[in-house]
């Protein structure tokens, strides 16, 4: 069946579709048999399930505009074109614009390594934002030796082990007219486009998905677009720190040390933790840019992900106010969202006897405490002792297998909550 009419209904399915039943059919039609809790999920459960039945669903009925969105969720599948077709009301241009961004971001992620590289990562982002944004719109880049030439080490050494080079690209987003207008935030990515743990190398079932490495960038990208539709009047910066981390006679390794602009030197333990060496270079240029408030995010830890599952983002920042209100938006737009423990004392937990600090522990995973040291490492680089930063760890941006609620693949997860961020500071 190509096309399905969809409805909701608060009443149990006819028996014959068994107990409990999320689902039963007409001849042309699903209904999702939902109560008060967690109809959210059920919803898109039952979605999940509608996917093996038709391309193409039609939701029609009383639908609240979070219902629309779960079913959405559940319903798109990577490998298969479908479709949803919103209800006729009030909530249908809101949502358009939020699916097509959630498509840029997730497509992004999904996208072969040999297609996202770290130019062709930045060109798609600042040609889709200046679709959204037109003039508003200005970018800056670095790219191979002009990043080193500029005092950009992390992204250059990270990235120099490949054939095709790493970028820091800058994008502006000025609607005020003023060429002087104070930056009001700035987003921060990961964009590793390809991640073989360089000489740290990953074994072959780590390192078979890790084309989704760059999905903080493709999360701060679409959480923009999604503000700017949504009326965004304020200047944001995005910077976006793209390489590929791969093995060659030119790659950095083991025991080399890193100085960058703010003087910190960092001894690499562990090529494998390369996100968090990028990330340094772009949250010392968010500080440089004067944001009241800087949002980094980056698929960085798989402690995160043993802490949370795939089920929450890892929130840490060391601004107790910013912490309540990013956890709080985040559960407002059901992207789940936990804070973690970061402190100063962070900073020190990865020691190194040659350098400020190395990269990571030299043990497996980085040794206990992971998320918490990988937060601690990036404070070392942020402005006013922490305060207005905030850092997600995103656990949950993708699967590399289906579960009952999502198909495989990019979440876009923390995209939504990232876009509320910027426009309720």
């Amino acid at each position: 069946m190509s096309k399905l009419s969809v409805s909701l209904s608060q009443e149990s399915a006819p028996s014959q579709w068994g107990k409990n039943a999320l689902v039963s059919f007409t001849e042309s039609s699903a209904v999702i048999h939902i109560d008060n809790n967690d109809s959210l999920v059920k919803i898109q459960k039952a979605a999940r399930k509608l996917d093996g039945f038709c391309s193409q669903a039609q939701l029609v009925g009383e639908w609240n505009i979070e219902q629309q969105w779960a079913f959405a969720l559940g319903f798109d599948t990577p490998a298969k074109n479908n479709s949803v077709e919103w209800c006729e009301n009030q909530n249908k241009d809101e949502l358009s614009k939020r699916f097509a961004v959630y498509q840029f971001a997730r497509n992004l992620v999904n996208g072969s390594p040999e297609d996202i590289f770290p130019e062709s990562l930045s060109q798609k982002v600042e040609d889709w934002l200046k679709d959204i944004a037109g003039d508003h719109i200005t970018c800056k880049r670095w790219t191979g030796e002009e990043l080193k030439e500029a005092g950009w080490v992390g992204v250059y050494n990270v990235g120099r082990g490949s054939d095709r080079p790493p970028v820091l690209l800058e994008i502006d987003f000025n609607p005020t007219g003023n060429p002087d207008a104070p930056v009001s935030a700035a987003l921060v990515g990961k964009g590793i486009t390809y991640d073989s743990g360089g000489y740290s190398l990953k074994p072959s079932d780590s390192m078979s998905y890790m084309k989704c490495d760059m999905a903080g960038a493709a999360t701060v990208s679409g959480a923009l677009g999604l503000a700017i539709y949504q009326g965004l009047q304020q200047r944001v910066k995005l910077f976006l720190c793209c390489a590929e981390n791969l093995v060659s006679g030119h790659a950095f390794k083991l025991g080399d040390i890193l100085t960058y602009k703010n003087g910190v030197t960092v001894e690499i333990l562990n090529t494998d933790a390369e996100g968090r060496l990028v990330l340094a270079d772009g949250l010392l240029a968010a500080g440089e840019s004067g944001a009241k408030m800087i949002i980094d995010a980056a698929t960085l830890t798989g402690a995160a992900i043993v802490a949370l599952g795939y089920d929450y983002n890892a929130v840490f920042t060391m601004d107790d106010e910013l912490r309540e209100k990013t956890v709080r938006l985040a559960n407002s737009v059901n992207e789940p969202a936990w804070a973690l423990p970061l402190a100063p004392f962070h900073q020190e937990k990865c020691p190194s006897p040659y350098a400020d600090t190395g990269n990571s522990r030299a043990e497996k995973g980085g040794g206990s405490g992971g998320a918490s040291n990988a937060a601690g490492f990036l404070s070392r680089f942020v402005p006013n002792n922490g305060q207005g930063w905030v850092h997600l760890d995103l656990a949950g941006a993708f699967l590399n297998s289906p579960t009952s609620t999502r198909s495989a693949g990019g979440t876009a997860s923390g995209f939504r909550t990232i876009a509320e961020l910027l426009l309720k500071q």
